[in-house]
């Protein structure tokens, strides 16, 4: 459980002010084991043995500095307390949800500086738990002998399944991933399917094979899910969640996952109808018919297309879908595209031009293209993509932020817009011979990179910065940029 009173203060060192503490040791300078995880090495392990010593954090209470110290080859870390007195007291924390919580992992390796010294440290204890896919975060935490206050570091790990920005982010996902539900932890349904999409594609651009295993667990434990083959009431879920298996079936060849996108294209298709003209509607209540819709149902059939030997009935879905897009009006005079129509007249409703509608579009006509070879497609997504990578409206100062984007803010669906943007932006870029968009999408992940991200390489929603807070769906924005920018 988190230490009673636990504050945040300058969103460096966290404070507690305690009136009780847990037992500590009898003996002083001996280490205690309140976790038993083997790795490579099992939990209490001498630092003496660690190859290497990389300060993860540091932070100060009293005149004492508390430091977490990683061995990275290993994936192992200690705490230690310097400029301390004998009977101060250095532990270390280990989280396997992002540092939401600790209560199995809290004061591990529990010790005391001996008498006659200043300094002491804990033994070793594993980052991650492998055998259990437990993807785990470590904090060194003190007190002194004669007072009640708490000082920890943030939460930080080692580089194991972490060793640049993209596998860094992918990592910093799984802290949210639930074996047990099969989703992402701290965002919703269609949220999730976008996390697992973010995560295959970056198995397929790094090549670490580390979290494939979720795949398989996601589908099988959410088949039944709902209206059952990732189907539900809402049409643009279901056209996600198409995507991340169809995303799954390129990279594992499993058949299952291409029968079940196919499921999911001929639901979304199940709602089209001559309402303003065609178009499929947002919700099975028949409400109203937006863009992202009908840009995943683009998608999602010419992709089955391309996958499908001799299909002809998923790519006339996917012509039909663009031609009627394009005629509907939510293209807007300004080369963006808006959030639907007004039902009551047809027309464009003015609303906000979400980043996510204008990537997904430049997907679907990716897709499109390689499905007939039209180059039309391609000139009207350059026009689309270059007004979407220039406007002020979602670039201000250069960087992609969401109308309305303000720290902790977002909602629950908000912070998945801009990772499906860049990872359409990105789709499209690759096939055009000049890639004009690499520099834009780097530019966004190094401004991210470097001021948009914690010590537990977990992102905020402003690309910007500053870091606001982490979760599911931030962290999978942040892993579809680092996967586009390369």
């Amino acid at each position: 459980m988190p230490h009673p009173r636990l504050l945040a203060v300058a969103g460096t060192v966290l404070l507690a002010v305690v009136t009780t503490l847990a037992p500590v040791l009898s003996s002083q300078a001996a280490p205690a084991a309140l976790a038993a995880v083997c790795n490579r090495y099992c939990d209490v392990r001498d630092p003496a043995l660690s190859p290497g010593d990389r300060e993860g954090a540091a932070t100060t209470l009293f005149g004492r500095r508390i430091a977490l110290h990683l061995n990275d080859t290993d994936a192992m870390g200690w705490a230690s307390v310097n400029g301390g007195q004998p009977g101060d007291e250095v532990w270390l924390d280990r989280s396997f949800d992002g540092g939401r919580s600790w209560s199995s992992g809290s004061r591990l390796g529990a010790t005391r500086i001996p008498a006659g010294s200043a300094g002491w440290r804990t033994m070793m204890f594993n980052n991650d738990d492998w055998a259990a896919r437990g993807i785990g975060a470590l904090r060194a935490c003190a007190k002194p002998h004669d007072r009640p206050d708490i000082a920890c570091t943030v939460w930080a790990r080692t580089t194991w399944n972490a060793y640049d920005g993209r596998t860094a982010a992918a990592t910093g996902l799984m802290q949210y991933y639930r074996n047990d539900t099969g989703l992402f932890g701290t965002t919703g349904w269609w949220n999730s399917a976008n996390a697992l999409t973010a995560l295959i594609e970056n198995i397929r651009v790094t090549g670490m094979p580390s979290y494939r295993y979720a795949i398989a667990n996601t589908y099988d434990r959410n088949l039944g899910a709902h209206a059952g083959n990732f189907r539900n009431e809402y049409l643009d879920d279901t056209g996600w969640w198409a995507l991340a298996w169809i995303a799954a079936y390129d990279l594992t060849r499993d058949a299952r996952y291409l029968a079940t996108a196919r499921i999911g294209a001929d639901h979304m298709h199940s709602y089209w109808d001559g309402v303003c003209g065609g178009g499929i509607w947002w919700r099975t209540s028949r409400t109203s018919k937006n863009a992202i819709a009908n840009e995943l149902y683009i998608q999602v059939n010419a992709a089955l297309h391309n996958r499908i030997a001799g299909d002809t009935a998923y790519l006339q879905r996917a012509g039909a879908g663009w031609t009627w897009f394009q005629a509907s009006g939510m293209i807007n005079s300004g080369n963006l595209i808006n959030d639907g129509l007004n039902m009551a007249t047809c027309r464009n409703n003015g609303d906000a031009s979400w980043s996510y509608s204008q990537g997904v579009i430049l997907a679907a006509l990716t897709e499109l293209h390689r499905a007939t070879g039209d180059a039309t497609l391609l000139t009207t997504g350059r026009r689309l993509a270059d007004t979407s990578t220039t406007t002020t409206y979602l670039n201000p100062n250069g960087i992609l932020r969401d109308p309305g984007e303000a720290p902790g803010g977002g909602g629950a669906d908000g912070p998945s817009f801009k990772g499906a943007y860049v990872r359409g932006l990105a789709a499209f870029n690759a096939v055009l011979a000049d890639r004009p968009y690499t520099a834009y999408l780097r530019r966004q992940a190094d401004s991210a990179h470097t001021k948009n991200r914690s010590a537990l390489n977990t992102y905020g929603l402003l690309w910007a910065g500053p870091w606001d807070q982490s979760d599911a769906a931030r962290q999978q924005s942040a892993l579809d940029l680092m996967n586009a920018a390369g």
